[in-house]
């Protein structure tokens, strides 16, 4: 008799800890997903700011998971999900995967929202994948670089202004860095300009930074952001994004003209597509971020062999950070391993909150445990450090990062700062060349499927 097979889709924190947890069971696991890592979405900030490489938080899945023999890896983007046969479809290149389940969980993740402006990508990309991340790097070190060769004050003004939009965790590191990378690396890199006077902003339509850690955190947050040079503002409305500069409608009905070359958008995040698909077939409502709403237990009305958990689930309001994710995907392990062992479970899925935590400046961080315990400057910093490290997977990865983090903040050296012109345009060729085109495997495209 065949042992129940589960189907995992994405390869983020619910997906690969849910995998993992199946080690000793009784059934055969495939994770199915876009990419071939494990993404440590967090710290893609620091990959953008030239502190880690790539590899450092997307190691790959399969490596792993390769000690794990009831477990495999399938590179294949899911596209549709037919809840009655059971079965996931997937495509990558022009093969196409198809798999039968017992057991589905559903751990796809989020993207980026541009809340219906979704031209404002071509401008401002988010901080999704490592392809944002290095197209940000680009952007970052190339904006200087173009300003170093100009003769034009206002071009290098434009140049040398960079606006993050989103003043959430991504956007409060990623000002916070781009500041001491500005301010403090390369200040003797360049001889034409100062870097010291690159302006750093951190836009909001909210009144307050970093919402969710309270009024005091905040607070603290915005203060320490002002003080290494970071201008914020909030309640500020972005209304446009253009190739030259932001417009920002503010809370008094005043409007901004922002000319700055370099912007990034972090605000606001939209679940994978295929929630929809779920909630068509299984009744379960959606809400206006793709999430979809889920029983106690995690699972879908009706299909309780199907289970969405992270960011694309939606049940008490809980937050899209990482801890939801692993613990939704560790206890949807748990139940189907309980359904295999005869022995179920029966209490529904309760998140248990480890705390928010933000890193600010050089040495500087906020963090909150609970209503009783936060904590700020360097012991919320040294606190972000180990939590962060812990997490890192693979020991050979948690080394790299840590002497990375040593030369990075003990002294004020980025060894990642190679950039290409192809990480600055390759999304937007692929954009220009059709959204549906199809490459090959040989490397070629398939010229029937570009728009012209």
């Amino acid at each position: 008799m065949a042992r129940p097979h589960v189907v995992i889709i994405g390869s983020g924190f619910g997906g690969l800890f849910a995998a993992r947890d199946f080690e000793k069971a009784d059934v055969d696991v495939t994770i199915v997903s876009k990419t071939t890592a494990h993404l440590f979405q967090p710290l893609l900030y620091q990959v953008a700011t030239g502190i880690l490489s790539s590899g450092e938080i997307a190691p790959a899945t399969r490596d792993i998971l390769r000690k794990q023999d009831n477990a495999r890896v399938l590179l294949s983007e899911v596209t549709h999900i037919n809840l009655d046969t059971r079965t996931v479809i997937g495509v990558k290149l022009e093969k196409q995967t198809v798999l039968k389940y017992d057991y589905l969980i559903v751990a796809a993740g989020a993207g980026q929202s541009y809340f219906g402006n979704d031209h404002f990508a071509t401008f401002a990309p988010g901080m999704k994948t490592i392809d944002d991340a290095l197209e940000l790097r680009a952007r970052i070190f190339g904006a200087l670089e173009m300003a170093e060769l100009s003769n034009d004050a206002s071009e290098i003004e434009s140049l040398m202004t960079f606006v993050v939009v989103g003043a959430g965790p991504t956007g409060v590191e990623l000002a916070g860095q781009i500041v001491e990378l500005c301010h403090k690396t390369l200040v003797e890199s360049f001889r034409s300009i100062d870097t010291r006077t690159c302006r750093v902003l951190l836009l909001d339509a909210a009144p307050v930074v970093l919402p969710p850690f309270g009024e005091r955190l905040s607070a603290a947050a915005k203060k320490e952001l002002e003080r290494i040079g970071v201008e914020v503002k909030l309640s500020a409305m972005v209304t446009n994004v253009d190739a030259t500069g932001i417009d920002v409608k503010h809370a008094d009905g005043t409007t901004e003209r922002i000319n700055a070359t370099c912007k990034v958008w972090a605000a606001g995040v939209q679940a994978n597509p295929l929630g929809r698909t779920l909630a068509e077939q299984s009744g379960a409502e959606i809400d206006r971020a793709g999430r979809v709403s889920v029983l106690p237990d995690l699972t879908l009305p009706g299909h309780p062999e199907v289970f969405v958990v992270g960011d694309m689930m939606s049940l008490d309001r809980l937050p899209g950070v990482a801890q939801v994710a692993i613990q939704g995907g560790r206890y949807a392990a748990r139940k189907i391993i309980g359904e295999v062992t005869g022995h179920p479970v029966t209490e529904p899925f309760a998140y248990k909150d480890k705390g928010s935590m933000a890193v600010i400046s050089r040495f500087g961080a906020i963090a909150k445990i609970n209503d009783k315990v936060q904590l700020t400057g360097f012991p919320a910093w040294a606190a972000w450090l180990f939590v962060h490290l812990i997490y890192v997977v693979g020991f050979k990865n948690r080394i790299t990062t840590l002497l990375h983090w040593v030369i990075t903040f003990l002294g004020s050296g980025r060894s990642e700062r190679v950039t290409t012109e192809q990480q600055l345009v390759g999304r937007l060729a692929v954009k220009q060349l059709g959204e549906d085109f199809q490459p090959t495997i040989s490397g070629t495209l398939d010229p029937s499927k570009i728009k012209h």
